[in-house]
């Protein structure tokens, strides 16, 4: 495990976390449960080695499917925010899509392709292609805990603290925060990552749906989905005041 770099952003002003207050953002965790455990380990020896009067976590969605553990990392989840008031979990295009699926199997069954296959077998479902999407929809609701499917269907879409926004996706440009769709918030990429300089939002964005090898940090957006589910790198971008520093797991 480890940490790397730390700048200052100054593009164009300085954003800002409230005095007193670090925010942990967490990219996407894709079923990778072992991950997420060490970067929360990374991030309480954070803390420890700089303490804070308040210190905020929050998981920018996308816990689910590829990865090994989808259920494991729900548990873990589940479990944190219990013990920790400031440890906030949003939702993801993922977890929106597995919902979906269990709602209407026949209309979501390409949710089995983008992963929901390591989904079902996390949760104990038996999976074939003989089977029926009805089938693989009614055992996932009969297997997962109701712990589980209260958690997927109560996540937020965004949390703003001070001067940023997180999101898991991003933003439609031109349109204002409070008629930005569930969809358009969860879903966009290219669009919101080519947003005109007259269209970006006051906030700076920290999201991850689009995966990368390293952080990506325009300035007025931040990406910290660094494919864990692909080369073991899960990332959390650490924020205090108008600084910004990263911790992540080792990848491969």
């Amino acid at each position: 495990m480890r940490s790397f770099f730390d700048t200052f952003w100054t593009g164009g002003g300085k954003a800002h976390i409230p005095a007193g207050e670090r925010v942990y953002a967490i990219g996407d965790v894709h079923g990778c449960a072992s991950l997420l455990d060490d970067l929360l380990g990374l991030i309480e020896e954070d803390g420890r080695t700089l303490p804070i009067s308040k210190r905020t976590i929050i998981t920018l969605g996308d816990y689910v499917d590829r990865g090994p553990d989808s259920a494991g990392v729900i548990d873990r989840l589940i479990a944190r925010q219990a013990s920790d008031p400031n440890f906030l979990c949003l939702k993801g295009n993922h977890e929106a899509k597995m919902l979906a699926f269990l709602a209407d199997p026949d209309e979501h069954v390409s949710w089995l392709d983008w992963g929901g296959e390591e989904t079902l077998s996390a949760y104990g479902v038996r999976v074939s292609a003989a089977r029926e999407p009805r089938e693989l929809a009614a055992d996932l609701a009969h297997a997962m805990p109701a712990a589980h499917t209260t958690f997927l269907q109560r996540l937020p879409v965004r949390q703003l603290i001070g001067d940023y926004l997180f999101v898991h996706a991003g933003l439609k440009p031109g349109v204002p925060l409070d008629e930005q769709t569930e969809d358009d918030q969860l879903w966009v990429r290219g669009e919101f990552h080519n947003t005109p300089p007259d269209q970006r939002p006051r906030q700076v964005v920290v999201h991850g749906h689009q995966s990368a090898k390293k952080v990506v940090d325009k300035g007025w957006r931040l990406c910290v989905d660094t494919g864990a589910v692909w080369n073991g790198t899960l990332t959390a971008a650490v924020l205090e005041g108008n600084r910004r520093r990263f911790l992540q797991t080792a990848g491969q």
